[in-house]
């Protein structure tokens, strides 16, 4: 908790004055220091983003960013605006921050951190940007520039990547500013990603941000624009933030489209990114085939799609068995799923049914537009894999969209500290989501409260893992455990290792000598498929 603290105090000026420096030449997002702050995240973000095609994001590469940041912070005065802002909300700001610190400090439980954010961010120090990371293991296509963000700062500013406690207290300190006090009603919920450094939580609160600034009338769009874009390079299926920010420029502020270079820039670096790694500009769809050697093989993308399928029936039917679903079946099996999913799918649907009649009854373009764009997102992702994380922000929206006229700062207050009660409670004694939602699975990985988190963030730590060769390939497989988020690079998850081999193929350096320099699939030789099976036998006897 000390340790977060302490982080926050180094970042915020640093950010400030990056966003500072980002002012002068791409101009003002909105007035206050949180909105400084949110321009030296994306800036910092899509340099960074270009700099690791080139070198890994290692401390030669934070060390000049934070003295940047630092240099503009004393230069411009900036910690003038931050004693302001302190002097009219001392009391609040600091009690949160300890909330945000405190919860912030207990064990990750995502499972996806373990698998997927810290294995990208390990990637991203050691190497950077790796051409064909895919071939290795699919997950690292992603390579969100949300890690690419806290990987910049995860030597020695955030080295218990905890980037994502330090934006809630950025988000904070946004609330002060613009007195917009619903956004406090959502916190308590937020905190539950506060472990790990999820992109849910970026994209949630800065797309609350955006319709915040929309909504009072913010017609800087050339920025917002940018600044939607930057949360779809995050994650994708917040494609419908564009989207809004893209028609609010036609219908509603009749902007110049000239404003929206900026961002069709970033989604140009964005594209170019997922090419590098994952050979297609959007993962993980196969979709916009430019022939690149390093892109995955067909049959590790075809298991990839089916498992998605599964996925968004949570894993309760057999990719067979949903095959044989009629189009009735579909719908229903999706809202009869046995737990707590079923009530979030039913929710989201009926959520969206009120919204859009609630925008019809307004009759106001923006909130009609809004309904559009949420829609549009919705149909896709109800398409590709209808898996309620790739759907929560929705509810956040909805929320926001139908309450923010209705809560002052008193009973914003209130909500906050009942909510914040009860969440920390589920963290502090995960047996109460175990026994009463035992279908809320995340509820198995939490690990309680520990006296050591008071003074810096609690890690799992597992060193354990088994050395391969296959072909030109060394790697490494983490021992008795399914994710490589110790296990020193380069490493394969099992999953990736019985589907690569399942399909006769397997990842080879592009220079035996030198794994920087890429990754692409062979079909493997007959010596490599004795290599392959030992590999095999070797991984399974540990689990007899």
């Amino acid at each position: 908790m000390i340790l977060i603290l302490f982080s926050t105090i180094l970042l915020l000026p640093v950010l400030s004055g990056l966003g500072k420096m980002m002012e002068k030449y791409c101009g003002i997002l909105f007035h206050g220091i949180s909105g400084k702050m949110l321009l030296g995240i994306m800036g910092a973000s899509l340099i960074w983003t270009a700099v690791s095609f080139f070198t890994p994001l290692n401390i030669y590469v934070e060390i000049p960013t934070v003295l940047l940041g630092l240099l503009y912070f004393f230069k411009e005065r900036l910690y003038q605006e931050f004693y302001r802002l302190l002097k009219k909300d001392f009391f609040l700001i600091a009690l949160i921050s300890c909330v945000i610190s405190f919860t912030g400090a207990y064990y990750p439980y995502i499972l996806d951190h373990f698998g997927y954010y810290v294995p990208s961010i390990k990637w991203l120090t050691e190497y950077g940007l790796v051409k064909g990371i895919s071939n290795l293991d699919l997950t690292l296509g992603q390579m969100s520039v949300w890690h690419i963000f806290q990987a910049g700062f995860s030597n020695f500013s955030d080295p218990f990547l905890r980037i994502n406690s330090i934006l809630l207290i950025i988000y904070t300190i946004y609330i002060m500013e613009k007195k917009s006090w619903i956004h406090l009603c959502f916190f308590p919920i937020l905190l539950l990603f506060s472990q790990s450094p999820s992109p849910d939580l970026p994209v949630i609160i800065f797309s609350l941000i955006i319709l915040n600034e929309v909504i009072t009338q913010n017609k800087n769009i050339s920025l917002l624009f940018a600044f939607s874009t930057f949360v779809f390079a995050i994650k994708p299926t917040m494609i419908w933030l564009p989207i809004l920010i893209f028609l609010c420029s036609i219908f509603i502020f009749k902007s110049n489209l000239k404003n929206l270079l900026f961002g069709l820039g970033i989604l140009l670096l964005f594209f170019t990114k997922n090419i590098w790694t994952f050979g297609y500009p959007v993962f993980p769809v196969s979709f916009g085939d430019f022939g690149f050697t390093w892109k995955p093989n067909p049959a590790i993308l075809k298991a990839s799609s089916q498992y998605a399928v599964m996925k968004t029936y949570d894993m309760q039917y057999s990719y067979e068995e949903i095959q044989k679903f009629s189009p009735w079946d579909h719908i229903k099996n999706w809202f009869l799923l046995k737990g707590i999913k079923s009530k979030i799918n039913i929710l989201f649907i009926l959520s969206l049914f009120i919204f859009s009649v609630f925008a019809l009854v307004k009759k106001n373009k923006l909130i009609i537009l809004i309904c559009i764009s949420l829609l549009i997102k919705s149909i896709f992702v109800l398409t590709f894999s209808a898996q309620y994380r790739f759907f929560i922000d929705v509810f956040f929206v909805i929320a926001f969209i139908l309450f923010h006229e209705y809560w002052n700062k008193r009973k914003s207050v209130v909500v906050f500290s009942i909510l914040c009660l009860f969440f920390i409670s589920l963290l502090s004694f995960p047996g109460l989501i175990q026994q009463y939602i035992p279908s809320f699975q995340l509820g198995n990985f939490m690990s309680g409260f520990k006296k050591e988190q008071l003074y810096q963030p609690s890690v799992y730590e597992y060193h354990q893992y088994n050395k391969f060769k296959i072909g030109d390939l060394k790697f490494n497989v983490s021992k008795n455990y399914p994710y490589n988020f110790e296990t020193p690079l380069p490493a394969i998850s099992e999953s990736f290792i019985f589907d690569d081999i399942k399909a006769g193929i397997f990842p080879q350096p592009v220079d035996k000598n030198n794994i920087s320099k890429g990754f692409i699939w062979k079909t493997m030789t007959s010596e490599e498929k004795k290599e392959a099976a030992t590999a095999i036998n070797t991984i399974e006897n540990i689990y007899k």
